[in-house]
């Protein structure tokens, strides 16, 4: 379902979109529409890389090796 908003901007700004989106042969309107979800589909994948690393980092790493003592042997107080 599309909705439309009011935006406030430039008038430079607004004349120079317009020049582009004639250069792409679009409207302002589908330049803002494809800009932005580019913007919120780089925050999803964001948000998903953060995860799945956080998730990994939860896991913890093997990196080897066998453990051959307890900490509290290791870090036993004298």
């Amino acid at each position: 379902m599309k909705q439309n908003i009011t935006l406030a901007i430039e008038k430079e700004l607004l004349k120079r979109a317009k020049l582009i989106a004639t250069k792409k042969e679009t409207s302002v309107t589908k330049l803002l529409t494809e800009q932005l979800s580019k913007i919120v589909s780089e925050d999803e994948e964001y948000d998903l890389a953060k995860k799945r690393a956080l998730a990994i980092l939860r896991k913890g790493f093997h990196l080897g090796g066998r453990i051959i003592a307890k900490r509290e042997e290791l870090h036993e107080r004298r």
